[in-house]
């Protein structure tokens, strides 16, 4: 008989994070930021000294949604941070290679970031409006990567990820180092964290 396949990751942190069954219980935040800090996206075609990760692209993302959204609260905030959380350990899966692999990953990729949600006080599914919000941000920010970074033109930028339809001034990329980062992440974290417990 056919041993089944291991569907468990160890994380540093100690927890046991089984993705077939992903449970709040197991879901920490310094493992999240330090993966996501270690995950490069674009596959790591980007100029510069480091590869920009994850937990940068988070930031940006949090950033973006917060300058579009100025009245947002905290926890909306938090859930535009943690939006790519889930590729902490599933890694940074490209769009056409997500297009390939089909159905599966959307719902793996679902049952972990509702883990992740509960986890820190959020609704396992996020309202529809909030989604589409940080959904918007997401794109200016692939926007502002494709063409400050990964050698993108703006037309190209333009075609599959829409121009930005709000100002983007100020916002440079500029990759770090991954502890850099990881301490970025978890300090914007805690920050969110307390300003969404209530009194």
């Amino acid at each position: 008989m056919k041993k089944p396949a291991r569907a468990w990751q160890r994380m540093l942190s100690g927890r046991r994070l089984d993705l077939l069954d992903p449970t709040p219980m197991d879901i920490e935040i310094e493992d999240i930021a330090h993966g996501l800090a270690f995950v490069a996206r674009w596959n790591g075609q980007t100029v510069g000294d480091w590869p920009y990760s994850v937990a940068e692209h988070s930031l940006l993302v949090e950033e973006i949604f917060t300058r579009d959204n100025p009245d947002a609260p905290a926890r909306w905030r938090l859930a535009a941070l943690l939006h790519d959380a889930p590729e902490y350990v599933i890694g940074d899966m490209i769009s056409p290679v997500k297009a390939a692999v089909g159905p599966g990953y959307g719902a793996l990729d679902e049952r972990l970031t509702a883990a992740i949600h509960l986890r820190f006080g959020l609704p396992a599914a996020l309202p529809v409006a909030i989604k589409k919000k940080i959904k918007r941000a997401d794109r200016i920010s692939a926007w502002l990567e494709a063409v400050q970074i990964a050698g993108f033109t703006r037309r190209e930028a333009d075609k599959y990820f829409g121009a930005p339809e709000q100002a983007v001034a100020g916002l440079t990329i500029a990759p770090r180092a991954p502890a850099e980062v990881r301490a970025a992440f978890l300090e914007r974290h805690a920050g969110l964290m307390a300003e969404s417990l209530p009194g």
